[in-house]
């Protein structure tokens, strides 16, 4: 579950074997779900000895679930005894889950409950890719979307979330597409370049949560590194690049960044770009002093933007009384 295609066909090669039997592989660990490399019946006995040797499919595994309307929490507990969290949400459009990138993370975003524990590691790609596995598993009905937006900075482990997508977007794995698949980041630079470089359909998503420097220093440290000029500048290159549009996640937090100026200061940071504001009630906790706008500060928020023909939308909330909402999760399962 580590290995994307191509690198599944280095492997053959280095074994001797044709590129094409790691097509043969995919379809019995994806779509058949067979685990045991002795009944891989059509790859041939030294490739299964082979595999035997050098492969291990030892899978996490699925501690808890807590369900809510329409949303389910599930805490994992990998082969090393850490922990992650990851959340299923049923749309209208289909079926998404939300996974975690890292145990713990090391961007301290002050309302962010996940930003508390700070990352102990990244996760594997074969970690990603067995949440939505087991998830498929519990509910017996296909994910159609994923985002990457669970514990972790999924840009700090740049990495394995590549690898992760191409095995998830793969046909003969997960077959999840790609204009289904999103990642979120809340503003590494130099890998938002990269990540434009790929020239694929998956979506992008920057968590703003502010529309200058001054608030985006206060609550988010990833700021003092990559100042908000930057991060723009950036998002321009990439939308003109790619022709993609870009989500912007926008917590709102009580007298911290939903006044009538901030709203200002986001139209004037965004205008003419290609962009989509998604505003987020904020999911509050008892380990934070941020609290929640009022209904009436975010339908003002709202209407500035509206008015000014930014496309932006209200975030319907998920997940809120098990903790599984937006900033949220964070295992604190023994």
């Amino acid at each position: 579950m580590n290995y994307t295609p191509e690198m599944l066909e280095e492997y053959l090669t280095s074994k001797g074997e044709k590129k094409f039997k790691q097509v043969q592989i995919y379809e019995w660990l994806y779509q058949k779900q067979e685990y045991d490399f002795d009944n891989f019946s059509n790859v041939g006995k030294i490739l299964i000895n082979s595999l035997k040797e050098d492969f291990n499919l030892e899978f996490i595994k699925m501690e808890q679930v807590l369900e809510g309307p329409l949303v389910k929490k599930f805490l994992f507990r990998l082969i090393d005894n850490e922990k992650i969290e990851a959340v299923l949400m049923e749309h209208d459009y289909g079926l998404s889950v939300c996974v975690s990138s890292e145990v713990g993370c090391n961007m301290g975003c002050k309302f962010c409950e996940s930003g508390r524990l700070k990352k102990v590691r990244n996760l594997e790609t074969y970690e990603m890719v067995e949440q939505i596995i087991l998830i498929e598993k519990y509910i017996n009905k296909k994910i159609t979307h994923v985002v990457v937006m669970g514990i972790g900075e999924p840009f700090d482990n740049y990495d394995n979330v590549i690898n992760f997508i191409k095995i998830i977007n793969n046909p003969k794995a997960l077959a999840i597409g790609s204009r289904h698949i999103t990642v979120s980041t809340c503003g590494l630079v130099p890998k938002i370049k990269d990540f434009m470089d790929l020239d694929w359909q998956v979506n992008l998503a920057i968590s703003l949560h502010g529309a200058t420097n001054e608030i985006r220093n206060q609550i988010m440290p990833v700021n003092k590194v990559y100042s908000i000029e930057q991060l723009i500048d950036a998002l321009k290159e990439y939308i003109a690049k790619t022709n993609r549009r870009v989500t912007i996640e926008y917590v709102m937090l009580n007298m911290v960044n939903d006044k009538e100026e901030d709203a200002l200061a986001l139209v004037n940071l965004l205008k003419g770009m290609n962009v989509y504001v998604n505003l987020i009630p904020y999911n509050e906790t008892n380990h934070i002093e941020f609290k929640r706008s009022t209904k009436e500060r975010m339908d003002k928020f709202f209407n500035i933007l509206k008015k000014n023909k930014i496309n932006v939308t209200i975030r319907k909330e998920f997940g809120g009384n098990i903790k599984a909402a937006c900033g949220q999760l964070r295992s604190e399962s023994d």
